[in-house]
């Protein structure tokens, strides 16, 4: 593959992580809750998944303790936010340290090692074939083709066409309105912030089975930071998050590509371009969308709710 189509690739498979993640928080975002624990999520998630895969026969089956891992730090998380109304701001960095902490601890004995199963690219039938567009788009591995396809569509296809995601999205706008009409403030909430952990959970499982196979105490590298970040840029829209996660992977690649090939730039400058880039999009996207509607998170998001007396 030339250098174009080697980007292209490899930011794909780079994005891939920032599209779970910030699809999960996206969808919880939009009943109301904050979860800034994202990166420790994906941090535990990514060690459980290299941990089961040294006796796994699939990759799968290391994929199913991710998610189990990830749902349940989000069953944690619903405890403390929407069952006991705890600072959902404090309670998040809290689960950061907490996911971090425990990773490092249980990653220890795989520190360094090759995931022994990993998702390896399932080249598309024809579409593969076709020069420079087949292997930037069609060589990619399950997890890649489902979460820029499938996920993207489904979470779109819920909050825009049916009454379920009408009703998600109100009670992130006004709770007390949906519980007024029946709707289960607390159930959807508790649903998708598990929803929102599992997810993270396939985001380090598709970090550490996929994208770079095995485990470091820092392979995470600020994602679950950059997934919150993405979400504001793509202004709570499924496919817009699509493309900032892409924008995000196309630095990552560009990153790898200029060590690998020895360019004349640092390597600090390097590591630091793609945070910078993805904060300069977010201003931008602010900016340039400035006393509109779009610019404005969900109403209730990060306040705990209290059902009225009546």
């Amino acid at each position: 593959m030339n250098t174009f189509t080697n980007i292209i690739s490899t930011a794909i498979d780079a994005g891939a992580v920032i599209v779970y993640a910030g699809m999960g928080e996206l969808l919880l975002e939009r009943t109301g809750v904050l979860n800034l624990g994202l990166e420790g999520i994906i941090a535990i998630a990514a060690a459980s998944a290299v941990i089961a895969a040294q006796w796994a026969t699939t990759p799968f089956q290391a994929l199913a303790i991710a998610i189990l891992v990830g749902a349940a730090m989000g069953v944690l998380f619903m405890l403390v936010t929407v069952v006991f109304r705890a600072n959902q701001v404090l309670s998040g960095l809290a689960l950061f340290l907490v996911g971090v902490g425990m990773a490092g601890h249980l990653g220890g004995s795989v520190t360094g090692n090759p995931s022994p199963v990993t998702f390896e690219a399932v080249p598309i039938p024809l579409l593969s074939e076709i020069p420079h567009i087949g292997p930037m788009f069609f060589e990619h591995d399950p997890l890649v083709y489902f979460g820029y396809v499938a996920l993207p569509i489904i979470v779109w296809f819920v909050l825009n066409r049916t009454r379920h995601g009408v009703n998600l999205r109100a009670i992130g706008e006004e709770p007390s309105a949906g519980d007024a009409t029946g709707v289960s403030v607390m159930g959807i909430r508790a649903f998708y912030t598990v929803l929102g952990g599992a997810l993270a959970g396939v985001g380090g499982a598709t970090l550490s089975l996929a994208f770079t196979p095995g485990w470091t105490p820092n392979v995470v590298a600020g994602r679950g930071w950059i997934a919150l970040a993405v979400v504001i840029f793509a202004m709570w829209r499924p496919w817009r998050l699509v493309v900032g996660a892409t924008l995000f992977g196309a630095l990552i690649s560009v990153s790898f590509i200029a060590q690998d090939r020895g360019w004349d730039i640092p390597g600090q400058v390097l590591n630091m371009l793609p945070y910078l880039i993805t904060l300069a999009l977010i201003v931008l996207a602010v900016v340039r969308n400035r006393g509109t509607r779009a610019t404005v998170a969900p109403a209730a998001l990060a306040v705990p709710f209290f059902r009225e007396e009546r």
